[in-house]
Order: C-alpha cells, then structure tokens, then sequence
C-alpha cells in the first residue's frame, strides 16, 4: 500500500470512526483499531497490527506504552521512562535521579543526570566499549580514569579489583585486591605478589604465596597439585582452626576445616562430605554426579541420575525425573507457595502460587506449551491466552523483550477482565468479539467490514463503519 492510499484509508477510518463514537472497540483494521474504558475514553489502540500500538505499560506503575515494534518502544510512569530501539540492541532508561543506556551491553554507559549534578548532587558517568575502553568520570582525580585496553590504563573499583592496570597487556599488568598487590610480566606466566599476602609463581609450572595471617598457598603443575592452608572466614568460631586443602589429581584431594571434612578419590567420581557447623550434613558420592547420597538439618540429596533425583535445602525442594526430560521446584516466597514444573527444561514450563496463610484462595499460574501457546491466570479473575507464544517461556523476568517482540507472534489472544468481560483476537484484532455480562453487552468485530453489537435495547449493526439498527440507551449515551 503506497504513503497517499495508506492516508486515503486512514481518512476514511477517521470518518468511520465518527459514525462509531459511541462504541466501546473501533475497529478500522489494518488502519487502527481503538479500544474505549467504561468512561468513553481511549485505553488503548494499535495500527498495522501489532505494528504502531499505544495504551497502557504493562506493570504496576500504571504507565504508557507506544511505539512501533520492533524498532522502536517506549514506555513512560512511576518518574521513570524506557526507550527500546530494536530491544535487546539498544536500549535507555531514565530515572528520577540517573541514567543508563547500552548498544547490545557491549557499549554502556551510566551516570547521575545533569539536572541533579547542576543541583548540587554529584557528578559518576561510566562508560564501557568491551573489551576496548573504559572511563570513569566523578570530578575527582582519585576516582576518575580512561583506559584503552590492551594499549595503556588503569581501573579502579571494577571486577572486583581495587585497581587493575596494565601496558601492552599481556606484556605487564597489574592488580590490587584487599591490600594484595600482584604484578604480571607477562599475565598469567609470572606473577609477583606484595602486600597483604606475598610470592610468586611461574605458571602452570609452579606457584607460592605466603598470607594473609596464617594462610599459605602453593600449586605445581596446575591445576595438578595444590597443597593450601586456609585462614578461617568472617563468620566462623572465634576458635575455629585454618583450614587446609590438597590435592593429587586425579586420584585424591582433601578439604579439611573444624566444621568440614571432605575427600575425594579418583575425583570427582568418589568422595564423602561430613560438616558439623553452621549445620549438619553428611553425603556420599559415587560416579559423580551420578550416584550422590546426602542427608543433614536443612539440606537432603537422594541422585540416581539420570533416572532420579531428589534435593531440599532451606525449604525449596527439586525432583528430577529421566534428566533432563521432568523437573519440578517447589518452595515458599513470603505467604507465596510456589511450584514449577517442566519438561525438557522449556517444551512444557508451568507456575503456579497459593496463599500459605489463605490456601482456599484461588491459585496463580503460567502455562507455557512452547511454541504454540502461553496462559496466565491471577487467580483473582482476569486470564489471558496467547497464540502461538514462541518468546515469553524464554524471558519470564524480561518485561522489555516481551512487550517488544510477544506481541508480533500473537495471532490469537483472549483477555478476561476481574470484572467478567471477555475479549477474543485473531490475527492482531482483525477479527474481535466481546462479552460483558455485566451489561448484558456482546459485539463482534470483521475489521471495518462488519460489526454487530448487542444491547438489551436490541442490536445494532454497522458495515463499512456505518450504523444500522437500535440505537444505544440514552442512559449510556448520556453518561459519556
């Protein structure tokens, strides 16, 4: 369709579109199709099918949403704006205080708005080219730096480090963690340690480091053998004894600590674990990972992989059937029971959630049959279905990619509202019909061709957006 009968047809639907200002749905398809709320205001409305769309964001910030899939989406509410660009290759966020935006989260870059660093606030910009350029920006020399990797530069605070460095990597680098200062020439080969612990090591062929307090460490050959010993951590007994580590692989390592014993033998196919501290828990383990036994206060293993597994720990307890064909997850979140089950990790993937405290309450679920069809049921009345859905088992806790790309898979989708009506779309709204039995309310939608709805008052038809039939009751009309 050229630019001059697209617009042709988008006048026309205009004029249409009047004769129907009444109506809940205005459906001038491929032009547009409009969707009223109970007030006679627009809630939501979309164009080119799935293509041009705009209406309420999914979430509880009670947003909007608009754009043109996949190109382009944005989405505005709770102080905060997003701006997708063919998601996941770009995209923006803004939020009341600061900013971030990445190009495939290979080039990102964050920081503090200008309009809070004017007020006062302070300046942090970040921005990353992987594995090229680094930059960090606070107005301050001691925590501001530029880095070109592999040439010349210095990071501060990332990656865990303290300080990185380096000058023609791998020819010199240089680290600083916790007080351990280590220097590389070249990286990984030999390495010199200062500070808090100190050595040196030639690698693979031989390594030694002395610290900090009582630790020591040593390898030869790695990752062949390996004799260390281990300061306590933070949160063990006051008394608590160094641990200690060995190892001759393949045919026996040891980890020995005043909580924890264990050994391993022709590893990993054999071994044992007996910890006392902070619980107790005692396993046996033969052909790894295949036959492990495991019982203790807060965690229990029962593997006969591949046929049968069972684990619980702090609550959540997994079971595997024929791995990795079967798998069912059950564990509580707050007063959330929840359960997933699957099959073939995403063929069949099914939620659901029950009240603990009120279990008479109806459960919450999402059934995902990829890729032909996907459910969602919040147990408080309202129930969408779609058709087919070949995105959504893949990205549960992705809201972006969803509402980007689920949309332009949707050939058929129902909706039930809290309040009882029900909506059904084929091929984009193409083809609507919906049901309101609150209002004694049904209509039925073949893009502009067709339309019937029907009223108490009597139906009404249109054709080509023009009326025919009982007229809506005054009641309604008067109260728009």
């Amino acid at each position: 369709m050229t630019l001059a009968r697209l617009t042709t047809f988008l006048g026309l639907a205009a004029a249409a579109a009047v004769f129907r200002a009444d109506a809940d749905d205005v459906n001038a398809w491929p032009a547009f199709v409009l969707r009223e709320d109970p007030s006679g205001h627009t809630e939501s409305w979309s164009s080119l099918g799935p293509l041009l769309f705009s209406g309420p964001a999914p979430g509880p910030d009670a947003g909007h949403s608009y754009g043109l899939r996949p190109l382009y989406v944005e989405q505005e509410g709770g102080g905060s704006a997003k701006t997708d660009i063919l998601y996941p290759l770009f995209f923006y966020r803004r939020y009341p205080d600061a900013y971030t935006w990445s190009i495939f989260h290979i080039v990102n870059h964050e920081g503090i708005l200008d309009s809070v660093t004017r007020a006062g606030g302070p300046t942090d910009r970040h921005l990353d080219i992987w594995p090229f350029y680094f930059s960090h920006e606070t107005g301050e020399t001691s925590d501001t730096y530029h880095a070109l990797f592999p040439v010349y530069g210095t990071m501060r605070y990332r990656l865990g480090y303290d300080r990185l460095s380096w000058v023609l990597f791998p020819l010199y680098a240089e680290s600083l963690r916790r007080g351990t200062r280590a220097t590389y020439t070249p990286w990984p080969v030999v390495k010199v340690i200062r500070g808090a612990e100190s050595g040196f090591s030639l690698w693979p062929l031989l390594g030694v480091t002395k610290g900090p307090g009582k630790a020591r460490h040593f390898y030869c050959l790695w990752p062949l053998i390996w004799d260390n010993t281990l300061v306590p951590l933070p949160a063990s007994p006051v008394d608590s004894v160094p641990g200690t580590e060995v190892g001759f692989l393949p045919f026996y390592t040891r980890y020995a600590s005043s909580e924890v014993a264990s050994e391993n033998y022709f590893w990993p196919f054999f071994g044992y674990t007996e910890r006392t501290s902070p619980s107790r828990y005692s396993e046996r383990r033969y052909l790894w990972p295949f036959l492990v036994q495991g019982k203790g206060t807060d965690k229990n293993v029962e593997r006969w992989g591949p046929f049968f597994t069972h684990s619980s720990f702090k609550g959540s307890d997994s079971t595997w059937i024929g791995w990795p064909f079967w798998h069912r997850t059950t564990w509580v979140d707050g007063d959330i029971s929840q359960s997933k089950t699957q099959f073939f990790y995403f063929a069949y993937w099914s939620l659901d959630q029950t009240s603990v405290p009120r279990p008479s309450l109806a459960p919450a679920y999402k059934r995902h049959v990829w890729p032909l069809v996907s459910i969602w049921d919040n147990g408080a009345g309202s129930r969408q279905v779609q058709v087919p859905s070949p995105i959504e088992v893949f990205f549960p806790d992705n809201p972006d990619m969803r509402a980007t790309w689920a949309p332009l898979f949707s050939i058929y989708r129902y909706d039930r509202r809290p309040t009882g009506e029900t909506r059904n779309s084929l091929l984009w709204d193409a083809v609507s019909w919906r049901r309101n039995a609150s209002e004694a309310l049904v209509e039925f939608h073949l893009g502009p061709i067709l339309g019937m709805r029907r009223l108490p008052s009597g139906p009404r038809w249109s054709v080509l957006g023009f009326d025919f039939g009982a007229k809506l009751n005054k009641d309604k009309q008067a109260s728009r």
